[in-house]
């Protein structure tokens, strides 16, 4: 057998990812803030993409007309007038803020500086102005109001400068900004303290005892290392962490059970009293550091509204307000490249004409794949639309992708991050996704979410009799559901439901009162 080298020609198919294409799948999986936010990076990116008319907000408006003069002007950004001020005033303004600097040394020199009166009856005063008057223009102007505006103080900062009063020890304090920084946003402590000693090369006592101190800042509760520590903290703060009370709150498992009779027998207290403590622990914050730098509630804004039509069906619409909109300015473009001359000019221009290009294109076809998507999922989902959440089918990617003539990675994508608003609420799309359950003897499937939404409806119905899971279970096969044990006990504890035992043992708490 011998081995030659020879050339050979073959002609094949394949699927080639173009970076294009690329970023096309990545738009089609974008939220509306991401997407938001690539495209403001191509505006500031690409000088040929400008945003439509109307949609230009207060931080970015569309495009000047580029002015019509016959001099040199090539087509690109006119200078800003404050850059031909600059280039002559350089120098003057550098010794105005050295004159500056001198007369404000001079006057701090001073213990009490006093306001000196100049000729003609102007008066430079370098004292602090009342009432957040900055005083720093010195052509005249009224001082800025947003510099007036005052930062909302974060849980950090609230910690960090009551640390600095409570110890001057340079240890303490090190040890205590460590522990600051180690407390969440509820006000916890996330990180143990032979973690820290361990890191900072100090002792545990130490450490420790700076913990302590921390403890005893505002907020009352802060950097607990569990919400029984913090509810401690709490109570010795009222002066009301007795033995009894003590007691309660180490066993928080029981108060989760309403087990009140092992609450009495453990607390050594009677009926009376065991409410009263219990109405104490209620009026106790668990989260102590919500208070400080809490974000803001995005509101989910809907890609797609879905609304009832006059003859009975339903009208799929994308949320325009929710749709970035930019166009390619063309006669930017034909007035830029006459005047480019240079290669490496030329071949920027038409990068930037090609992007703007697809971009626009690409955002097109996402919102065409999105709306075809959710029409879909409306025609298949009509039961749920008419009648509410305990008709709603069982439905996958695979069923909608094969409605629709696309790929069920398409789907998959389309679905990620994107809500439908409904006269029900605005929900996200991977809501009408559910699993299915079989039927009974033969009938048809049910939706997962149907079925748990019928289990909370079977408990809250409840009246002298509280179902088991083995009751919810026969009760939902008489109906047609042909669901597991487990599979009941898992649904209910996903609505956080209590257990029959629980719920039977509450009520008769209740009962008792």
């Amino acid at each position: 057998m011998s081995l030659l080298q020879r050339l050979e020609m073959r002609q094949g198919q394949a699927l080639v990812m173009t970076p294009q294409l690329l970023q096309a799948i990545k738009l089609l999986q974008l939220s509306q803030l991401d997407l938001a936010a690539y495209v403001d990076a191509e505006l500031e990116r690409n000088p040929l993409l400008e945003r439509v008319e109307g949609e230009a907000g207060p931080e970015r408006e569309a495009p000047e007309p580029a002015p019509e003069s016959g001099g040199d002007y090539d087509g690109g950004e006119a200078p800003e007038p404050e850059s031909w001020l600059s280039q002559d005033m350089t120098s003057s303004r550098s010794e105005m803020e050295n004159a500056l600097d001198t007369r404000l040394d001079n006057v701090f020199a001073d213990e009490n500086p006093a306001p000196r009166e100049q000729a003609g009856g102007d008066m430079l005063s370098l004292t602090p102005a009342p009432y957040g008057n900055t005083g720093g223009s010195f052509d005249g102007e009224l001082p800025d109001f947003e510099a007036s505006l005052t930062a909302e103080t974060s849980l950090r900062e609230h910690l960090a400068a009551q640390l600095d009063l409570a110890t001057s020890s340079p240890s303490d304090r090190l040890i205590g900004s460590f522990l600051i920084d180690a407390v969440d946003e509820a006000g916890y402590l996330r990180e143990s303290i032979d973690a820290v000693s361990e890191r900072l090369g100090a002792r545990l006592d130490d450490v420790a005892r700076v913990l302590r101190l921390v403890q005893t800042f505002d907020p009352p509760g802060i950097a607990a290392r569990d919400l029984a520590e913090c509810l401690a903290i709490q109570l010795r703060e009222q002066n009301r962490f007795d033995p009894a009370m003590e007691a309660l709150v180490s066993r928080l498992d029981l108060v989760a059970k309403r087990d009140f009779p092992a609450l009495r027998k453990l607390c050594g207290v009677d009926d009376e009293d065991l409410v009263e403590m219990l109405a104490e622990i209620r009026r106790l914050d668990p989260k102590p550091g919500r208070a400080f730098g809490a974000q803001a509630v995005e509101v989910l804004i809907p890609d797609v509204f879905v609304r009832a039509a006059p003859d009975g069906s339903w009208l799929v619409e994308l949320n325009g307000e929710a749709l970035p909109r930019v166009l390619v300015n063309q006669s930017y473009y034909a007035r830029v490249s006459k005047g480019a001359v240079a290669e490496g000019d030329k071949a920027f221009l038409s990068e930037c004409l090609q992007t703007a290009n697809w971009l626009t294109r690409s955002l097109e076809q996402r919102a065409r794949t999105i709306l075809k998507v959710a029409t879909e999922i409306v025609r298949q989902q009509d039961a749920f639309f008419l009648h509410g959440v305990a008709h709603l089918r069982p439905l996958n990617l695979k069923t909608v992708a094969e409605a629709i003539g696309m790929h069920e990675s398409t789907v998959s994508r389309v679905t990620s991050n994107k809500s439908i608003g409904t006269s029900r609420g605005t929900l996200e799309m991977k809501y009408f996704f559910t699993a299915a359950i079989p039927g009974a003897a033969g009938a048809a499937a049910h939706s997962s979410e149907a079925v748990r939404h019928r289990i909370k409806q079977l408990v809250d119905a409840e009246a002298s009799d509280v179902l088991s899971d083995d009751a919810l279970v026969q009760r939902l096969r008489d109906e047609g559901v042909d669901i597991a044990r487990r599979t009941v006990a898992k649904y209910r504890e996903s609505l956080r439901i209590p257990s029959s035992i629980e719920r039977r043992r509450a009520r008769m708490a209740h009962a008792g009162r």
